[in-house]
């Protein structure tokens, strides 16, 4: 295949994993149908918060085993994986409510499958567009998880427009549409190579020995410096290689020439044959430290850096979610507040209007976040984690909103800002995972990074539910209503702005810390490659 047969591919696989994220965060549009859900099957408000967050454990407590699923046999079998399980999550839903019945426990195992099948097929999107861009893995990402930011908006707005007022219909259209979104594109998903040179036939065309092409002297003391630093004992622990498989930076060593100089040919025949099974393609891993490295799950425990960056996830995601989670519930203090007038009518628009807010901003943030981390690297030569500091201050910006808005027209700078830091934060994160641990163990890193996320926001969350009941009064029929308005919930938001400086703190240290490592590291090749010469 051609260059550019090659590179139309990989734009086409990028299409291809932009639908298929489209589909896989559709969680975040649960709000939409689960208080109707609820009526019409007569569930208590208990019994519907269990559904939602079965569909959250499915999401982010099984990315581990996905990610060592796509890391070990591709990423298209996730993407088939994640298409049934979307179809026969959402299904049964759409069926349950139909009835008017359901079986609690099952009606859980249908959510998580939900989650599941996202976490599944977006896993598989975000690894395929990191292999297929390795030069621009900040915007190839990005893009993908732009889309998953986009989901719950593109699925409410769409179904408002097609299918308005009816939730059995919009069930449906999640069953349909999320199969179809995640199926369809499967087909065209592929990992292609990135081939350096071409084959020369020596046989045909009767060439000899001397008119092949030979790997350098210089190229080839690169190669062995960062084989004999992966080696080293007292090596820096940014560059151990994953033991579960072979050694990725000696796979082109399975034909050297005599003399230890490897002709073009034998490395071409180990990098074609060592290509499967998980469409992996073989690459130069010296030029690259996230194509140097193959650090995988237990062996990311001990380092540093792979603590720092879980617990900017844990805190910075927690923020988010929170106000993601409840800007509902800040819409309606304010409103309840500042006019008794306002109908449950009026603040259900209002609430939505914030959803949709959040979304786009979310979107907006994780596009822009993904082009700018490769601005920062290629251009600025920078550290990616300058998003992270970014995605602090916006946050932080965004809960001293919260702290002092009491009109709820201006609740919109809260909902705006804190989509935009949660979409500075994904939008570059799986870069800073494969840049920190090697691209190949990305989507199991990744799976490793999102437990963190599963007790930061349950943490937020309880906290600010325990503020909104503390401030809430109990009505004869036991519903809670709280009309102190911005006293409702501002503990809660002090709490975050002390989470932000934390964050904002960390941050800062991860750059320092991880250009230090970076340094002695290319230092440490430097001087292999002065012995190897």
């Amino acid at each position: 295949m051609s260059e550019k047969s090659l590179q139309t591919a990989r734009v086409v696989s990028s299409v291809a994993a932009t639908l298929i994220s489209l589909a896989c965060g559709t969680n975040y549009v649960y709000s939409a149908w689960g208080p109707q859900f609820a009526d019409k099957l007569r569930l208590s408000s208990t019994q519907q918060n269990l559904i939602g967050a079965a569909g959250n454990l499915g999401m982010y407590s099984m990315g581990i085993p996905i990610g060592m699923l796509v890391d070990t046999k591709g990423p298209r079998s996730a993407v088939l994986m994640g298409a049934i399980l979307l179809g026969a999550g959402y299904f049964p839903l759409h069926q349950a409510y139909d009835r008017g019945s359901g079986s609690m426990p099952l009606l859980c195992m249908f959510s998580f499958f939900t989650g599941l099948g996202g976490c599944a097929a977006f896993a598989a999107a975000v690894k395929t567009s990191a292999l297929n861009w390795p030069h621009h893995r900040g915007t190839a990402t990005g893009i993908p998880v732009a889309a998953f930011g986009l989901s719950a908006f593109f699925f409410s707005m769409f179904a408002q427009f097609v299918l308005p007022g009816s939730t059995g219909h919009f069930l449906m259209l999640l069953a349909y549409g999320t199969f179809g979104l995640v199926f369809v594109p499967f087909f065209f998903l592929r990992v292609l190579p990135h081939p350096h040179y071409a084959a020369v036939p020596t046989t045909e065309a009767g060439m000899t020995d001397s008119q092949q092409l030979y790997r350098t002297r210089s190229e080839e003391s690169k190669y062995r410096a960062a084989r004999v630093l992966v080696e080293e004992p007292g090596r820096s622990t940014f560059v151990v290689p994953y033991s579960g498989q072979e050694d990725n930076l000696s796979q082109d060593t399975a034909a050297e020439a005599p003399g230890g100089v490897m002709s073009e040919t034998s490395s071409l025949l180990s990098r074609s044959t060592s290509s499967s099974p998980g469409d992996i393609p073989e690459e130069n891993h010296v030029k690259d430290h996230a194509h140097r490295v193959d650090i995988r799950g237990l062996k990311m425990l001990p380092m540093v850096e792979f603590w720092l960056l879980f617990v900017l996830m844990g805190i910075l995601t927690g923020i988010g979610l929170m106000t993601i989670n409840n800007i509902g519930n800040d819409a309606t203090a304010l409103w309840r507040h500042y006019d008794d007038s306002a109908t449950d009518d009026f603040i259900m628009k209002r609430q939505a209007m914030h959803v949709s807010i959040l979304s786009i901003c979310s979107c907006i943030g994780r596009l822009t976040s993904g082009v700018g981390s490769d601005f920062l690297v290629k251009v600025l030569k920078a550290s990616r984690l300058w998003c992270l500091t970014l995605a602090s201050l916006v946050f932080l910006i965004a809960q001293l909103s919260a702290l002092s808005i009491q009109n709820p027209h201006f609740l919109t700078l809260v909902s705006s800002l804190t989509g935009l830091g949660y979409g500075f934060l994904f939008g570059c994160f799986p870069s800073l995972v494969a840049e920190a641990f090697g691209v190949h163990g990305l989507s199991t890193n990744w799976g490793c990074m999102t437990l963190s996320p599963v007790l930061s926001g349950n943490i937020f969350n309880l906290f600010y539910g325990a503020v909104y009941d503390r401030h809430s009064i109990v009505k004869g029929n036991g519903e809670r209503e709280c009309t102190e308005g911005l006293a409702c919930y501002r503990s809660a938001y002090l709490v975050t702005v002390v989470a932000c400086l934390l964050g904002l703190l960390v941050s800062l240290f991860s750059i320092q810390y991880t250009q230090r490592a970076r340094r002695e590291e290319e230092a440490r090749i430097k001087d292999l490659e002065g012995r190897e010469a």
